[in-house]
Protein backbone atom coordinates (compact mmCIF):
# COMPACT_ATOMS: atom_id res chain seq x y z
CA UNK A 1 0.00 0.00 0.00
CA UNK A 2 1.38 3.38 -1.02
CA UNK A 3 1.38 6.11 1.59
CA UNK A 4 2.81 9.61 1.70
CA UNK A 5 5.52 10.09 4.28
CA UNK A 6 6.03 13.43 5.95
CA UNK A 7 9.41 14.96 6.66
CA UNK A 8 11.28 13.02 9.39
CA UNK A 9 9.07 9.93 8.90
CA UNK A 10 10.37 6.47 8.00
CA UNK A 11 8.87 3.00 7.60
CA UNK A 12 10.24 0.17 9.74
CA UNK A 13 9.55 -3.50 9.02
CA UNK A 14 8.31 -5.26 12.17
CA UNK A 15 9.36 -8.58 10.59
CA UNK A 16 6.14 -10.22 11.67
CA UNK A 17 3.33 -11.20 9.28
CA UNK A 18 4.19 -8.34 6.96
CA UNK A 19 3.39 -5.67 9.54
CA UNK A 20 5.18 -2.34 9.31
CA UNK A 21 5.23 0.88 11.31
CA UNK A 22 5.72 4.49 10.33
CA UNK A 23 7.80 6.40 12.86
CA UNK A 24 8.76 10.03 13.26
CA UNK A 25 12.49 10.08 13.86
CA UNK A 26 12.24 13.30 15.87
CA UNK A 27 9.51 11.88 18.09
CA UNK A 28 9.34 8.85 20.38
CA UNK A 29 10.16 5.61 18.53
CA UNK A 30 9.16 2.24 19.90
CA UNK A 31 11.69 0.10 21.75
CA UNK A 32 12.17 -3.49 22.82
CA UNK A 33 9.85 -2.92 25.80
CA UNK A 34 6.84 -2.79 23.45
CA UNK A 35 7.90 -6.02 21.75
CA UNK A 36 8.31 -7.74 25.12
CA UNK A 37 4.91 -6.56 26.33
CA UNK A 38 3.05 -7.83 23.27
CA UNK A 39 4.71 -11.23 23.68
CA UNK A 40 3.86 -11.22 27.40
CA UNK A 41 0.21 -10.49 26.57
CA UNK A 42 -0.18 -12.68 23.48
CA UNK A 43 -2.19 -15.36 25.32
CA UNK A 44 -5.20 -13.09 25.75
CA UNK A 45 -8.40 -14.90 24.88
CA UNK A 46 -9.81 -14.84 21.34
CA UNK A 47 -12.48 -12.19 20.68
CA UNK A 48 -11.25 -10.03 23.56
CA UNK A 49 -11.96 -6.32 23.54
CA UNK A 50 -8.70 -4.59 24.45
CA UNK A 51 -7.78 -1.08 25.57
CA UNK A 52 -4.28 0.35 25.06
CA UNK A 53 -3.61 3.23 27.46
CA UNK A 54 -1.15 5.64 25.86
CA UNK A 55 -1.01 4.03 22.46
CA UNK A 56 1.68 6.28 20.95
CA UNK A 57 2.25 5.43 17.30
CA UNK A 58 0.17 2.27 17.69
CA UNK A 59 2.94 -0.30 18.06
CA UNK A 60 1.19 -2.39 20.76
CA UNK A 61 -2.08 -2.56 18.87
CA UNK A 62 -0.42 -3.44 15.58
CA UNK A 63 1.60 -6.30 17.07
CA UNK A 64 -1.31 -7.61 19.14
CA UNK A 65 -3.51 -7.69 16.04
CA UNK A 66 -0.85 -9.90 14.49
CA UNK A 67 -0.13 -12.10 17.50
CA UNK A 68 -3.65 -12.64 18.89
CA UNK A 69 -7.22 -13.19 17.81
CA UNK A 70 -8.54 -10.16 19.66
CA UNK A 71 -11.86 -8.81 18.45
CA UNK A 72 -10.89 -5.16 18.63
CA UNK A 73 -8.40 -2.86 20.31
CA UNK A 74 -8.92 0.79 21.20
CA UNK A 75 -5.87 2.99 21.66
CA UNK A 76 -5.98 6.21 23.68
CA UNK A 77 -3.41 8.88 22.89
CA UNK A 78 -3.36 12.43 24.29
CA UNK A 79 -1.01 14.05 21.75
CA UNK A 80 -2.74 15.06 18.53
CA UNK A 81 0.29 14.63 16.26
CA UNK A 82 1.05 11.19 17.71
CA UNK A 83 -2.62 10.21 17.43
CA UNK A 84 -2.50 11.21 13.75
CA UNK A 85 0.53 8.96 13.25
CA UNK A 86 -1.27 6.03 14.93
CA UNK A 87 -4.21 6.56 12.56
CA UNK A 88 -1.80 6.49 9.65
CA UNK A 89 -0.24 3.24 10.88
CA UNK A 90 -3.62 1.58 11.27
CA UNK A 91 -4.55 2.48 7.72
CA UNK A 92 -1.15 1.46 6.34
CA UNK A 93 -1.47 -2.00 7.91
CA UNK A 94 -5.14 -2.29 6.88
CA UNK A 95 -6.30 -2.85 10.46
CA UNK A 96 -9.25 -0.44 10.44
CA UNK A 97 -11.73 -3.19 11.33
CA UNK A 98 -9.86 -4.25 14.48
CA UNK A 99 -7.84 -1.27 15.70
CA UNK A 100 -9.15 2.22 16.42
CA UNK A 101 -7.66 5.18 18.29
CA UNK A 102 -9.10 8.18 20.08
CA UNK A 103 -7.33 11.42 21.02
CA UNK A 104 -8.09 11.85 24.70
CA UNK A 105 -6.63 12.00 28.21
CA UNK A 106 -6.88 8.66 30.04
CA UNK A 107 -8.05 10.61 33.10
CA UNK A 108 -11.34 11.07 31.25
CA UNK A 109 -11.81 7.36 30.57
CA UNK A 110 -14.93 7.02 32.74
CA UNK A 111 -16.60 9.78 30.70
CA UNK A 112 -15.93 7.91 27.46
CA UNK A 113 -16.61 4.28 28.34
CA UNK A 114 -18.95 2.59 30.77
CA UNK A 115 -17.65 0.53 33.66
CA UNK A 116 -16.78 -3.10 32.90
CA UNK A 117 -16.28 -2.48 29.16
CA UNK A 118 -12.94 -4.12 28.33
CA UNK A 119 -11.64 -7.69 28.72
CA UNK A 120 -7.98 -6.64 28.65
CA UNK A 121 -5.87 -3.53 29.18
CA UNK A 122 -2.31 -3.17 27.91
CA UNK A 123 -0.06 -0.23 28.65
CA UNK A 124 3.50 0.98 28.24
CA UNK A 125 3.17 4.19 30.28
CA UNK A 126 5.69 6.96 30.98
CA UNK A 127 8.42 5.57 33.21
CA UNK A 128 9.90 8.67 34.82
CA UNK A 129 8.28 10.67 37.60
CA UNK A 130 7.66 14.30 36.68
CA UNK A 131 10.65 16.44 37.54
CA UNK A 132 13.08 13.52 37.76
CA UNK A 133 15.74 12.28 35.36
CA UNK A 134 17.06 13.90 32.22
CA UNK A 135 14.39 15.61 30.17
CA UNK A 136 14.43 15.61 26.39
CA UNK A 137 13.71 18.92 24.69
CA UNK A 138 11.30 17.31 22.20
CA UNK A 139 7.86 17.58 23.83
CA UNK A 140 6.47 14.40 22.28
CA UNK A 141 9.36 12.45 23.81
CA UNK A 142 8.99 14.32 27.10
CA UNK A 143 5.33 13.35 27.47
CA UNK A 144 6.02 9.75 26.42
CA UNK A 145 8.83 9.29 28.97
CA UNK A 146 7.79 11.43 31.93
CA UNK A 147 4.63 11.43 34.06
CA UNK A 148 3.46 14.85 32.88
CA UNK A 149 0.00 14.17 31.42
CA UNK A 150 -0.63 11.00 33.45
CA UNK A 151 1.11 9.03 36.17
CA UNK A 152 1.10 5.43 37.37
CA UNK A 153 -1.87 6.00 39.65
CA UNK A 154 -3.90 7.48 36.78
CA UNK A 155 -3.18 4.35 34.73
CA UNK A 156 -4.33 1.96 37.46
CA UNK A 157 -7.38 4.03 38.37
CA UNK A 158 -8.49 4.20 34.74
CA UNK A 159 -7.87 0.48 34.30
CA UNK A 160 -10.04 -0.46 37.28
CA UNK A 161 -12.88 1.75 36.04
CA UNK A 162 -13.26 0.16 32.62
CA UNK A 163 -11.97 -3.41 33.08
CA UNK A 164 -14.56 -6.14 33.32
CA UNK A 165 -14.73 -8.29 36.45
CA UNK A 166 -11.67 -10.59 36.34
CA UNK A 167 -10.37 -8.60 33.38
CA UNK A 168 -6.65 -8.78 32.63
CA UNK A 169 -4.09 -5.98 32.93
CA UNK A 170 -0.66 -6.12 31.25
CA UNK A 171 2.07 -3.51 31.72
CA UNK A 172 5.77 -2.98 31.10
CA UNK A 173 7.61 -0.53 33.31
CA UNK A 174 10.94 0.24 34.93
CA UNK A 175 12.03 -2.43 37.41
CA UNK A 176 12.95 0.21 39.98
CA UNK A 177 9.29 1.29 40.13
CA UNK A 178 8.07 -2.13 41.29
CA UNK A 179 7.06 -0.93 44.77
CA UNK A 180 4.91 1.84 43.29
CA UNK A 181 3.45 -0.58 40.74
CA UNK A 182 2.37 -3.15 43.32
CA UNK A 183 1.08 -0.47 45.68
CA UNK A 184 -1.22 1.11 43.11
CA UNK A 185 -2.33 -2.25 41.72
CA UNK A 186 -3.49 -3.31 45.18
CA UNK A 187 -5.01 0.12 45.84
CA UNK A 188 -7.15 -0.16 42.72
CA UNK A 189 -7.96 -3.86 43.18
CA UNK A 190 -5.99 -5.18 40.24
CA UNK A 191 -4.29 -8.13 41.90
CA UNK A 192 -0.72 -8.85 40.69
CA UNK A 193 -0.58 -12.37 39.23
CA UNK A 194 2.64 -12.63 37.22
CA UNK A 195 5.88 -10.66 37.41
CA UNK A 196 8.87 -11.10 35.12
CA UNK A 197 12.00 -8.98 35.38
CA UNK A 198 14.06 -8.22 32.28
CA UNK A 199 17.86 -8.02 32.40
CA UNK A 200 19.98 -6.38 29.66
CA UNK A 201 22.54 -9.19 30.08
CA UNK A 202 23.37 -11.99 32.50
CA UNK A 203 25.74 -9.84 34.55
CA UNK A 204 23.47 -6.80 34.89
CA UNK A 205 20.53 -6.11 37.17
CA UNK A 206 16.99 -5.95 35.75
CA UNK A 207 15.98 -2.72 34.07
CA UNK A 208 12.41 -3.57 33.05
CA UNK A 209 9.54 -5.49 34.59
CA UNK A 210 6.50 -7.12 32.96
CA UNK A 211 3.41 -7.36 35.15
CA UNK A 212 0.07 -9.11 34.73
CA UNK A 213 -2.83 -8.38 37.05
CA UNK A 214 -6.48 -9.41 37.29
CA UNK A 215 -9.29 -7.20 38.53
CA UNK A 216 -10.75 -8.30 41.88
CA UNK A 217 -8.85 -11.60 41.88
CA UNK A 218 -7.61 -13.54 44.89
CA UNK A 219 -4.07 -13.33 46.20
CA UNK A 220 -1.50 -15.48 44.41
CA UNK A 221 1.63 -14.21 42.69
CA UNK A 222 3.93 -16.09 40.32
CA UNK A 223 7.41 -14.70 39.66
CA UNK A 224 8.74 -16.01 36.37
CA UNK A 225 12.37 -16.61 35.55
CA UNK A 226 14.16 -13.41 34.55
CA UNK A 227 14.27 -12.68 30.84
CA UNK A 228 17.75 -11.82 29.54
CA UNK A 229 18.12 -9.80 26.34
CA UNK A 230 21.79 -10.12 25.32
CA UNK A 231 24.41 -12.85 25.57
CA UNK A 232 28.04 -12.09 26.43
CA UNK A 233 28.92 -11.62 22.75
CA UNK A 234 26.21 -8.97 22.33
CA UNK A 235 23.79 -11.14 20.33
CA UNK A 236 20.23 -11.87 21.37
CA UNK A 237 19.59 -14.78 23.73
CA UNK A 238 17.52 -17.72 22.50
CA UNK A 239 14.56 -16.44 24.55
CA UNK A 240 14.66 -13.09 22.74
CA UNK A 241 14.96 -14.73 19.34
CA UNK A 242 11.85 -16.80 20.10
CA UNK A 243 9.97 -13.62 20.98
CA UNK A 244 10.98 -11.88 17.77
CA UNK A 245 10.11 -14.93 15.74
CA UNK A 246 6.60 -14.97 17.09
Amino acid sequence: MKIKLEKEERIDDLQYKGLKIIQNTKGFCYGIDSVLLTDFAKKIKPNSEVLDLGTGNGILGILLCGKTKLKKIIGIEIQQEVYNLAQKNIKYNQLEERFKVICENIKNISKIYKKNTFDVIVTNPPYMKAGRGLKNEERTKLIARHEIECDLEDVLKASYEVLKEKGEFYMVHRANRIVDILYFMRLYKIEPKIIQFVQPSYDKEPKLVLVKGIKNAGEFLKIQKNLVIYKEDGTYTEELLKIYNG
